[in-house]
């Protein structure tokens, strides 16, 4: 199964704090508003677990190169 593969990055053209929401929804192709509410829901819902978890992935995830 060879062939182009999919890279997640955080997209720091569209951010609001890292890019990590934006990069998610580029990734996936949905929209990064969709992927902030629930980040923002499941924050709350997680007693902050998830918010370590971002701030994890805010490290982590690599910011997408500049191709242009």
């Amino acid at each position: 199964m060879s062939g182009p593969y999919k890279s997640l990055y955080r997209d720091t053209s569209n951010q609001m704090f890292a890019g990590v929401c934006s990069g998610l929804g580029a990734y996936f192709n949905i929209d990064p508003t969709v992927i902030r509410l629930a980040f923002v829901l499941a924050i709350f819902m997680s007693g902050g677990i998830i918010g370590l978890a971002y701030l994890v992935m805010a490290l982590i995830i690599p910011v997408k190169p500049d191709l242009e």
